[in-house]
């Protein structure tokens, strides 16, 4: 993470981890900012990956709930603390701390699979073109980012939905997703680092800039090992309610064989 004539790939930053006596370490540059805090899908994603290191052989990640309590930059310190170990389910709690105080707070639930009868399905993925026919999402035509800057690190091509700022009358962001680093391990990490990077949905309704803030986020994981064609997930966010400056949401993410891969709420915050 020498070189700061580039972006930091999530890849290096994960790499860059330093272990310290109560966690991790990680120095987080400003590529991977919104405004003036870490992207919240990296900050869930450097919690995650602390909870994962503080395992010993993890099951898969079936399940986490997260809280942006406060803006974090540059230096952070990641502390997990195994909450319950036992036979299938394992809880990992994970405290990210600014040089303001607490940043983020994080559970984790990774559990073993167990037999069952029951295997069922039932959330399709809507029926949209391919990610090469979309069209940019955060890029303008001649492939600068016009996004927060933690964007410059996906490629995203909306198939769907509105436009942020473009006071539709329906709140839903519908884009394929796709990391540009492809050497990101595990995929879940990744996924997670992916799956918070479309504005809230109450950003369509927007007729002008304004602030917009996200405060918690939950989510399921629905397969225990991901997998995606050429990296590519189909991203939805659709706001349910937007009232009294708050905003509550559904996201769903889909691999591109239409299997469901991560279905979440989250909190939303409305300056608007």
């Amino acid at each position: 993470m020498t070189d700061t004539t580039r972006p930091t790939p999530l890849s290096e930053l994960l790499a860059a981890m330093t272990p310290v006596e109560d966690g991790f370490e990680s120095r987080v540059p400003s590529d991977w900012l919104q405004g003036r805090a870490i992207y919240g899908g990296l900050s869930s994603a450097l919690c995650l990956e602390a909870a994962r290191r503080h395992v010993d052989d993890p099951p898969p990640l079936r399940s986490a709930q997260v809280t942006f309590i406060g803006p974090a930059g540059d230096t952070v310190r990641i502390v997990p603390t195994i909450a319950r170990r036992g036979k299938s389910a394992t809880f990992v709690t994970v405290d990210m701390h600014g040089d303001k105080g607490l940043a983020t707070r994080a559970t984790f639930c990774f559990g073993a699979a167990r037999q069952s009868r029951l295997a069922d399905s039932d959330l399709p993925a809507p029926a949209v073109d391919a990610p090469e026919q979309g069209e940019r999402f955060f890029e303008d035509e001649e492939g600068r980012n016009r996004g927060p800057e933690f964007a410059q690190h996906f490629n995203a091509r909306r198939v769907g939905g509105a436009a942020p700022m473009s006071a539709a009358d329906t709140a839903e962001f519908l884009a394929w997703m796709q990391h540009k680093d492809s050497d990101i391990d595990p995929v879940t990490t990744g996924l997670v680092a992916l799956a918070d990077a479309l504005p809230p949905a109450a950003l369509a309704r927007f007729a002008e800039p304004a602030p917009i803030s996200s405060m918690t986020w939950m989510f399921d994981m629905l397969d225990a090992d991901p997998q995606t064609e050429d990296g590519w997930w189909l991203c939805r966010s659709t706001a349910d309610v937007t009232r009294d400056g708050y905003s509550s949401q559904a996201m769903t993410i889909w691999n591109r064989a239409g299997e469901p891969i991560m279905a979440g709420r989250q909190s939303i915050a409305v300056f608007y």
